[in-house]
């Protein structure tokens, strides 16, 4: 059966609620409840752990019998386990519902499997509905679930001719206000701001996200990589969060320990060098690029060794969006092998799907 019109509307509302929710060890998730003839009878979304999920929350809304036959729109397959609280899929068939749309499969192998479930019980299942939206609500959920690692987003301002920096080494401002607005924004939303050493002693970065002269109230935690000491004195050490220092190149231990700390998005904008080592690495989950009509030649470049060695072992991306940022243009892009590879498409069942998902 195909999602209709109404689903789809319902499905970009529940993607709207599920961002109410707090990020953190629990993915955000909204729902949406609908009668048969398509009117809301409900809404719901995760308010964080221990906390009923999004299904059970807009069940809990209405009467007895109200949901027999109805639709629930929900942006992550309903869980199908028992943790803190009773399995979504379960709650769905008791309460009578007839049909659940839902944009992602949930990866966990003990939470997934909700869908057979439902199927089993003869709630006709529809997966994949605005599955790229509800990605980009939870990537570092999804990534931190399937590698064990939190999801990367490498960012790097540069100009036409992909210099960093003028000859002499000045960077300030490649970019015009709109676009570092936008930098600010995007570090808002991040758990933990990345740089290298380097940038820390040639720039003395705050690594702060700024609404203009206003800290955002959500600030990421900096981390700094790299074997060279930071001063004592430097702006990092002012930040709202203490820095956390890794004297290591080693980017996966480094991944490790921030997802061990709960970290499950990091925002990297270390320079050249760092930037370069998480693309080489095959790290870089999201690429951010800001180009600036601007030409500088030399050598500054944007992006050093990246470990390609002939046009075969290039690293091919997919163009997701292009912003326009006043005088300048963000391009947003992530890995070729990226979300195709990981969103398991409709018409698959789940043994199939899972094989794609090593890839975050």
């Amino acid at each position: 059966m195909a999602v209709n019109e109404t689903e789809r509307r319902a499905m970009t509302r529940a993607l709207e609620l599920a961002a109410l929710g707090p990020r953190g060890v629990n993915p955000q998730v909204g729902a949406v409840i609908l009668s048969p003839d398509g009117t809301v009878l409900a809404e719901g979304w995760h308010r964080g752990a221990g906390t009923p999920h999004a299904e059970v929350d807009a069940l809990s809304k209405l009467g007895p019998g109200a949901a027999q036959g109805a639709t629930a729109v929900v942006t992550l397959e309903p869980c199908n386990h028992t943790g803190r609280t009773g399995p979504c899929a379960l709650a769905l068939i008791d309460a009578g519902v007839a049909r659940v749309v839902y944009a992602l499969d949930d990866p966990g192998e003990v939470s997934g499997g909700g869908a057979e479930r439902l199927r089993a019980a003869g709630v006709s299942v529809d997966a994949g509905e605005q599955a790229r939206t509800a990605h980009a609500v939870i990537d570092g959920w999804l990534t931190a679930q399937r590698l064990g690692r939190p999801h990367v987003t490498v960012k790097w301002a540069q100009s036409l001719d992909g210099r960093a920096a003028a000859s002499d080494g000045t960077s300030q401002w490649i970019t015009g206000p709109v676009a570092r607005a936008d930098v600010h924004r995007r570090r808002s939303l991040a758990d933990a701001i990345a740089v290298g050493t380097g940038t820390v002693l040639a720039d003395d970065p705050a690594l702060t996200a700024r609404d203009g002269a206003t800290l955002y109230a959500h600030q990421p935690v900096p981390v700094v990589i790299g074997a060279r000491s930071t001063p004592v004195d430097a702006a990092i050490r002012r930040h709202p969060h203490p820095p956390i220092f890794h004297a290591t190149h080693d980017l996966s231990a480094v991944l490790g320990d921030l997802h061990e700390r709960g970290i499950q998005s990091v925002f990297v904008e270390g320079g050249p060098t760092l930037a370069s080592a998480f693309v080489a690495a095959g790290l870089a989950d999201r690429v951010l690029v800001y180009l600036a009509p601007v030409l500088l030649g030399g050598d500054r470049l944007a992006l050093t060794d990246v470990g390609v060695a002939s046009i075969a072992d290039a690293h091919r991306l997919t163009i997701d969006e292009w912003v326009p940022l006043g005088v300048d243009l963000l391009a947003v892009a992530r890995p070729a092998l990226g979300i195709e590879s990981r969103v398991e498409s409709r018409a698959e069942p789940r043994t199939e799907a899972r094989t794609e998902e090593g890839v975050a």
